[in-house]
């Protein structure tokens, strides 16, 4: 694989055929910080009225650090995974704080972030600032993986993608990456007689797919359906409706152990999501 011939190609392919995303219209940080984190194990199609919503209430770091993580924690409804939620708004009175209220353009201050990891933080850096800097997330992985011919460790997948990162487009070259991956490369049903960079690809379709257990590529979550990420969803759902009272735990849970719902409530507070007070559960504050 020759890096020039492939980053030519798919930067073509990519100037004509990137979905037109609410997100991909700025460049401001904090608006591509919420996208990224509300994207993390989210489809697309969920997210786009939420991100709008959201940055609607909370324009800057400023606004969303000032107001109550309650009021995070509600504009996040529908969204899943609610410590996220909690962590953007520890992340926005980081920035608040310790960054005069700007976004920081820095890898190592990114990460210092509260819920900020190696790829949202380089995301920013090339959504926001377009730096020569390559995110790695499971479509990424997974079109790497698979271009290479074999599976990656991280420590080779980071090294392949910064190799390719043309320093001219990093933009549209991290966008037309992540795009192959969610739109031809898939995971089940790769359209390899279509890709545009086939001729570039070491595995096209055929034989053991290296993209399984590479770095970045996401593996099968485990059953939701009676998991304690259900149950705490549907306790952090009833109070954004209204307090619960604490005595009403396992009917909320709708579970008869009890001792199974107070380590579910225990864990809710622990992480910042709820509170107690007078005996009654509100959203975290």
């Amino acid at each position: 694989m020759t890096p020039t011939p492939f980053a030519a190609t798919l930067l073509t392919w990519a100037d004509a055929s990137l979905r037109d995303l609410p997100w991909r219209r700025t460049r401001d940080p904090w608006a591509v910080l919420v996208a990224e984190t509300m994207l993390q194990q989210t489809q697309v199609s969920r997210v786009i009225p939420k991100w709008t919503a959201f940055l609607e209430e909370f324009r800057t770091p400023e606004q969303c650090a000032a107001a109550p993580v309650a009021d995070v924690i509600r504009y996040w409804a529908g969204l899943g995974y609610n410590r996220r939620a909690v962590n953007l708004h520890r992340a926005a009175a980081a920035i608040a704080e310790g960054h005069d209220g700007t976004v920081p353009a820095d890898l190592v201050a990114l990460m210092a972030l509260p819920g900020v990891g190696p790829y949202t933080a380089r995301a920013v850096l090339a959504f926001a600032f377009e730096a020569d800097v390559a995110p790695i997330d499971t479509n990424i992985g997974r079109v790497l993986a698979r271009v290479h011919g074999r599976s990656l460790t991280a420590r080779e997948a980071q090294s392949l993608a910064d190799s390719l990162v043309p320093g001219d487009h990093p933009w549209l070259w991290n966008q037309g990456v992540m795009e192959l991956g969610a739109l031809v490369c898939e995971k089940r049903a790769p359209a390899c007689g279509e890709c545009p960079v086939r001729a570039h690809c070491n595995w096209q379709g055929e034989g053991a797919d290296p993209a399984a257990g590479s770095a970045g590529v996401s593996t099968p979550q485990s059953r939701f359906e009676g998991s304690d990420r259900q149950l705490r969803g549907r306790l952090v759902d009833a109070v954004r409706a209204a307090d619960v009272p604490v005595a009403d735990l396992r009917n909320v849970l709708e579970i008869e152990d009890l001792e199974h719902a107070e380590r579910t409530l225990a864990g809710l507070l622990d992480d910042g999501l709820l509170a107690v007070e007078a005996d009654r559960i509100s959203l975290g504050r």
